[in-house]
């Protein structure tokens, strides 16, 4: 199953709810029909509109704020065979990159993707670290990553690239020092 978006607060006292959409067009996620809550709850999203930074919409059969309120934090699901065939092989959809291996441009293995999130400044790609708890953070980004296979996704990390920056920290060498004299911890 694949999430597509998440129920959020009530909107109004209608039954609306306001949701977080991860479609491309955030209207969209009303297309794919009837969608699964992780509660194995069946929804239909009915007068989808968009709102600045949401989407509003009306759930089939919700009919008051405090229905409404009772789906808040729910995952809209579809299942992955319901999603059209990637016609640009520059895209990706996110559940196809969580577990890929992440290789260098030498096939050096830095990690394995564990979650793509988005914090509001673009998509990270969040690396498991082999045998470390850690995990890494790396912008998911033309300027990181080269290349997406259906087994690794391929990132420049060579020295000076932006990817270098996030996986090696600097050394005490190149941390620069701050007006007199004093270094910068």
């Amino acid at each position: 199953m694949i999430t597509l978006g998440e129920i959020g607060r009530p909107h109004g006292v209608r039954g609306e709810v306001k949701l977080r959409s991860f479609t491309d067009d955030p209207c969209a996620i009303a297309a794919y029909g009837v969608l699964v809550t992780e509660k194995g709850e069946r929804v239909t999203l009915k007068n989808v509109r968009a709102a600045q930074d949401h989407v509003i919409a009306r759930i089939e059969g919700v009919t008051d704020r405090d229905a409404a309120d009772r789906l808040k934090g729910r995952k809209l699901m579809v299942a992955r065979d319901a999603l059209p065939d990637l016609e640009d092989e520059d895209e990706a959809y996110i559940a196809d990159l969580e577990g890929l291996k992440v290789l260098d441009t030498a096939g050096v293995e830095i990690g394995e993707i564990v979650a793509v999130p988005n914090y509001g400044a673009g998509d990270l790609l969040e690396v498991a670290l082999p045998g470390q708890k850690a995990t890494l953070l790396l912008p998911f980004s033309d300027d990181v990553v080269v290349e997406i296979t259906e087994e690794a996704v391929i990132i420049d990390a060579s020295d000076g690239s932006v990817a270098s920056a996030f996986i090696k920290p600097p050394t005490k060498d190149e941390i620069p020092e701050a007006a007199g004299g004093e270094e910068l911890a």
